[in-house]
């Protein structure tokens, strides 16, 4: 596989096409079904765990005081929520080799 700086949908659709013979379209569409599963998943809050990958969460991020780095002006950040991501040991000893 080439060097690129973002692997896209498009990216992912071919290489199931090239590898697994899979039609364009049904390739495409394959990809697009994960990933709404993947999101309906996230919306509702739950875990998502994909072996030998990791696992993917949704958190609870307090609301805080910040600083805008620019004017040094202080400001108050919302309660918000943010999807977090662990690589699993696996995935990380092959970054890390």
């Amino acid at each position: 596989m080439e060097k690129r700086s973002n692997l896209t949908r498009r990216d992912l659709s071919q290489a199931i096409n090239e590898q697994l013979g899979f039609p364009r379209n049904s390739a495409g569409e394959l990809v697009d079904e994960v990933f709404t599963c993947l999101k309906q998943t996230l919306l509702k809050k739950e875990k998502i765990k994909l072996v030998q990958f990791g696992i993917f969460t949704v958190r609870q991020k307090s609301a805080r005081v910040g600083r805008n780095p620019r004017t040094g002006e202080t400001m108050e950040i919302t309660k918000r929520c943010m999807v977090s991501f662990k690589a699993s040991k696996q995935l990380r000893a092959r970054i890390n080799k």
